[in-house]
């Protein structure tokens, strides 16, 4: 896994483009979706912007806004009927009236651009990283391992060359046991 890149930082000549996208997609997140998204639709923002060739130059910013958010919720399952949130991908295109289909295609240059997938770590909301288990997976003298089990000195390498996104053991909690008021006779401690 490449590390992962947090900047929003975005060259001077995209910054306008960058800050209509990323008010939409502000917009949009603070009023239907939450934090996560809105920040992680401001990472992909300023990621397009820095592409060499950015595809935002050609469009309007509205389209691109709807189509990072359609792409955002295609990564982190947002209209599967079992999450939280029930997103439907026509509702952001319908606010700010970009067609369906021209938010789909845009939304497939930007997944062509940024090499996104379902689940991909660099766009996944935290608690779909959590329990994504294809990014703790790493080979370690030729056995695939799961790095949250392995040592702290093992994350850390793992986290300093990119390959996880943090170190699982400064996030662990202890989990809290159920005091036993009324235990069996044979738990009960002897007198």
């Amino acid at each position: 896994m490449a590390k992962i890149n947090r900047t929003k930082s975005v060259p001077q000549n995209m910054r306008a483009t960058y800050d209509i996208i990323v008010a939409l997609t502000g917009h949009f997140c603070r009023d239907h979706l939450d934090d996560e998204y809105r920040e992680l639709a401001q990472r992909m923002a300023a990621a397009l912007c820095r592409k060499r060739t950015s595809p935002v130059t050609s469009g309007q910013p509205r389209t691109w806004a709807c189509a990072i958010i359609y792409v955002l919720g295609q990564i982190n399952f947002l209209s599967d009927r079992s999450t939280e949130t029930i997103y439907d991908h026509g509702r952001p295109v319908r606010r700010v009236g970009v067609g369906q289909s021209t938010a789909g295609a845009k939304a497939r240059v930007i997944s062509h651009a940024l090499k996104t997938h379902q689940l991909d770590p660099k766009w996944s909301l935290q608690r779909l990283l959590d329990a994504n288990p294809l990014v703790w997976m790493a080979e370690v003298n030729g056995i695939l391992v799961d790095l949250r089990h392995m040592p702290r000195e093992l994350q850390e390498i793992a986290f300093n060359k990119g390959i996880i996104p943090y170190i699982p053991a400064d996030r662990i909690e202890v989990p809290i046991l159920p005091v036993l008021l009324f235990a069996p006779a044979n738990l009960r401690s002897s007198p």
